[in-house]
């Protein structure tokens, strides 16, 4: 069975809205194709993978090839539990995956970028994350379609802890 690369158009076009992040995770990253595309488009950036299958993370670091500066590095972890510090990154990617507001907006730094990419079709950001999302301190940046898919970019307005009001 031959398994297709997604298109990273959309995440190609969203990464044009983000500056220039010194630290960036690639959320359920896969096979790491994202997070091999993200390392490219920051050169200066330490690119992080994270997915919940011990398989997939093996199968991603083994294409990761000569990273002498370990800029490159998967692990296993979930979206809703991320094993990372609090505001350690300045970018976050979902491509094709849901993003817990809560974790983005611990593991973001203030002033960070969260990109939600659909390889296929619209609305990567439904109205249910765009309301956590906005809970959690995360303004809208910019959205549109790119290629077969769409992106969504939001950046945190303030640093972690959120106050979230009942």
């Amino acid at each position: 069975m031959r398994v297709s690369t997604p298109p990273l158009t959309p995440l190609a076009a969203a990464a044009l809205h983000v500056g220039t992040p010194e630290r960036v995770l690639d959320l359920a990253c896969g096979d790491g194709e994202a997070t091999l595309f993200l390392s490219r488009e920051f050169p200066r950036a330490r690119v992080r993978g994270v997915d919940a299958s011990e398989q997939t993370i093996r199968r991603a670091t083994a294409r990761v090839g000569l990273d002498p500066e370990g800029r490159v590095a998967f692990k296993v972890g979930k979206p809703r539990s991320l094993p990372f510090p609090d505001d350690h990154f300045d970018l976050l990617a979902a491509v094709d995956a849901a993003p817990s507001a809560a974790e983005a907006a611990r593991v973001l730094r203030a002033g960070g970028h969260l990109i939600v990419v659909r390889t296929h079709g619209a609305a990567p950001v439904g109205s249910v994350l765009r309301w956590r999302l906005a809970r959690r301190g995360f303004e809208p940046v910019h959205s549109e379609a790119a290629g077969d898919g769409s992106f969504s970019v939001v950046r945190m307005t303030g640093g972690w802890p959120h106050t979230v009001a009942v």
